[in-house]
């Protein structure tokens, strides 16, 4: 099994994907450089970006363990609450912040600042519709799951299983 078919399934948020386009176009046009040195925005930038990266493909990994080969990640089926999902419900947009704070960072334009925290709200709207689907599909699970777990991410101490 290759890469391919493991992470065949990684999702390109809209939101952060204009949002880091955006930031690009707007940080050549009109640039706004953060006020710290470039070496620590470009060191913050791809620690973040490598995260961001790792939390994606983690993510994945996990869905693809739990579900066995061919699982569609807009059509679960079942209710994935390990690995990074015992940290966040939404792992991927989490991680997807992460990339997209991490580019901005790591090309030193403050935009990103902005950017991503407007696709972020951005895309709330459809995190709301899909987390919406999973309670219809998974009902008390998924209550019992969204009561434990925060939306997008937490610091404290991860869902036991």
């Amino acid at each position: 099994m290759g890469l391919r078919e493991i992470y065949g399934n990684l999702p390109l948020p809209p939101g952060q994907v204009a949002g880091i386009a955006v930031d690009l176009v707007l940080a050549r046009v009109r640039p706004a450089r953060l006020p710290v040195p470039r070496p620590l925005s470009a060191a913050a930038g791809t620690g973040l970006l490598l995260a961001g990266i790792a939390v994606n493909f983690r993510s994945l990994a996990e869905r693809r363990r739990a579900e066995g080969e061919g699982f569609e990640l807009e059509h679960p089926r079942s209710l994935v609450i390990t690995g990074p999902y015992a940290l966040s419900r939404n792992p991927m947009y989490a991680g997807w912040w992460l990339i997209h704070l991490g580019s901005g960072l790591l090309q030193g334009s403050a935009w990103a600042l902005l950017t991503m925290p407007a696709a972020a709200l951005a895309e709330h709207r459809g995190v709301l519709a899909e987390e919406r689907k999973l309670s219809e599909q998974f009902g008390a699970d998924f209550a019992a799951y969204a009561a434990q777990v925060p939306r997008y991410f937490s610091l404290g101490r991860p869902l036991r299983p």
